[in-house]
């Protein structure tokens, strides 16, 4: 008889809270240069969302029946194929395909390896701190300088705001409303923006913040008119890099919003989304992973759950961003 496992799958494209149920499948089967990882955590993630919704672009589609979900975890290697280097017993990270499960089937190129011990809660959400060192050096910002980041709260906005921090680079970050359950100036923010308490305009309180200099870079998360004020408070030479779209709503701009300023506004494509790291990615993918892995970085875990609690977690991560990353927990580690 074929063994089994159990992982959160979907049949149809739809919104996750629709579509998504626990099932047990075939137990994953390896090829050359590939490993068997016994699944430890993985993140939800507002891409899982998108995969699921069959947004992304090829080859990034749901294939049915039994589609699992999940793009990003980290796991023990079980077992590995011919021409793999890596060995049994280590523990690694990884976005690719069907993380949601107790195993997964990786080829080992897409492998990213960490310490033994290293906080399971943070290496199944890799996918977060490469993607914030990214947004950051794509800002172009500079010691000194004005950066605004959208969805202030957001995992990868608080990941930002640290890596800035460490550079010297001042943060003006955004919420819709504030809490008081994070402080993000103690995470690196230089100064918050309420949305829901504005007593003047967007751009009229950043140039108030920013002592009349304006904004050199934007992280946007969310869109909206929000984002066109933003982008009209770029100094010269600014540059807008969007990762998300929150909001439903549309942002306006004039030509000379752009061309006057010498603005530039450009995507984020997460770096390993289409292709898997190589060789010379190692230098700086074994700083970001010892940077994220020290206490003091701040991580926000709004929920560890079994593959069981999909529906919590989903609905957390949906409706309740602000309590931090929801985690999946397979099953114990090394």
């Amino acid at each position: 008889m074929e063994a089994e496992m159990k992982a959160i799958v979907f049949d149809a494209i739809g919104s996750p809270r629709d579509v998504l149920y626990l099932h047990d499948v075939p137990m994953p089967r390896i090829g050359d240069g590939e490993v068997l990882v016994r699944m430890v955590s993985a993140s939800v993630n507002p891409g899982d969302f998108l995969f699921i919704q069959n947004l992304y672009p090829e080859p990034k589609k749901p294939h049915f029946p039994h589609q699992i979900a999940g793009n990003h975890g980290a796991g023990i290697i079980d077992a590995v194929g011919a021409n793999v280097a890596l060995k049994p017993g280590t523990l690694v990270a990884f976005s690719h395909y069907n993380s949601w499960a107790e195993y997964a089937a990786v080829p080992a190129e897409w492998l990213i390896p960490l310490p033994a011990d290293y906080p399971l809660e943070r290496a199944g959400q890799m996918v977060n701190p490469i993607t914030a060192w990214d947004l950051l050096a794509d800002s172009r910002v500079q010691p000194g300088q004005w950066l605004a980041v959208t969805a202030g709260y957001s995992s990868v906005s608080t990941m930002v705001m640290q890596f800035a921090k460490r550079r010297g680079i001042n943060v003006i970050a955004l919420m819709r409303r504030s809490h008081d359950r994070l402080d993000l100036k103690r995470l690196g923010a230089t100064a918050t923006l309420d949305l829901s308490d504005l007593k003047v305009g967007i751009r009229e309180a950043v140039m108030d913040m920013t002592g009349g200099a304006g904004l050199n870079g934007i992280i946007d998360n969310v869109g909206g008119p929000a984002s066109g004020e933003l982008i009209r408070t770029l100094a010269m030479g600014g540059q807008m890099v969007i990762n998300g779209g929150m909001s439903s709503e549309r942002f306006e701009l004039h030509n000379f919003d752009v061309l006057l300023s010498g603005v530039e506004i450009r995507a984020n494509i997460y770096r390993y989304f289409f292709s898997p790291p190589v060789e010379a990615d190692r230098p700086v993918l074994r700083e970001i992973v010892d940077i994220f892995g020290q206490p003091d970085f701040h991580i926000s875990v709004g929920g560890i759950h079994p593959l069981a609690q999909f529906e919590l977690a989903v609905a957390n991560s949906l409706d309740r961003a602000d309590l931090g990353k929801q985690i999946f927990r397979m099953q114990p580690g090394p």
